[in-house]
C-alpha cells in the first residue's frame, strides 16, 4: 500500500470552499482505499488530506483523471500554502483488510 499525508493552508476565509472542492465525488478513482479531508481545530485555515491507495502507481494514475485535474484546478486559487507531504507505508487498521 501506499500512502500520502498532506497539509494544506487555504487562503483566509476560504478554508469551507476549499474543503467542499476536496470532497467533491470523484467516482472510479481505482486504487483508492481511503481518502480523508480533516480540518486542524486550532488553525481556522488549515487542512490535513489523508490517502491511503493500493500502490504508487493507482495514485499516480489518479492524476491523469480529468475529474481529479479539474479539482485540482478548481482548489488552487483557494490554496495559500502547502506544506511538504509525509508518504508512508500503511501496514494495518480499521478498514484496511
Amino acid at each position: 500500500m501506499y500512502g500520502l499525508i498532506g497539509k494544506m493552508t487555504a487562503v483566509e476565509g476560504q478554508r469551507d470552499a476549499l474543503t467542499a472542492i476536496l470532497l467533491e465525488r470523484i467516482p472510479n478513482l481505482v486504487g483508492c482505499i481511503s481518502y480523508v479531508v480533516a480540518h486542524d481545530p486550532g488553525d481556522d485555515s488549515a487542512i490535513y488530506v489523508t490517502e491511503i491507495w493500493t500502490s504508487e502507481d493507482a495514485h499516480r494514475a489518479s492524476l491523469q483523471v480529468q475529474a481529479v485535474k479539474d479539482a485540482i484546478y478548481k482548489a488552487l486559487p483557494l490554496v495559500a500554502t502547502f506544506s511538504d507531504a509525509r508518504v508512508t507505508t500503511p501496514v494495518g487498521g480499521m478498514g484496511l483488510g
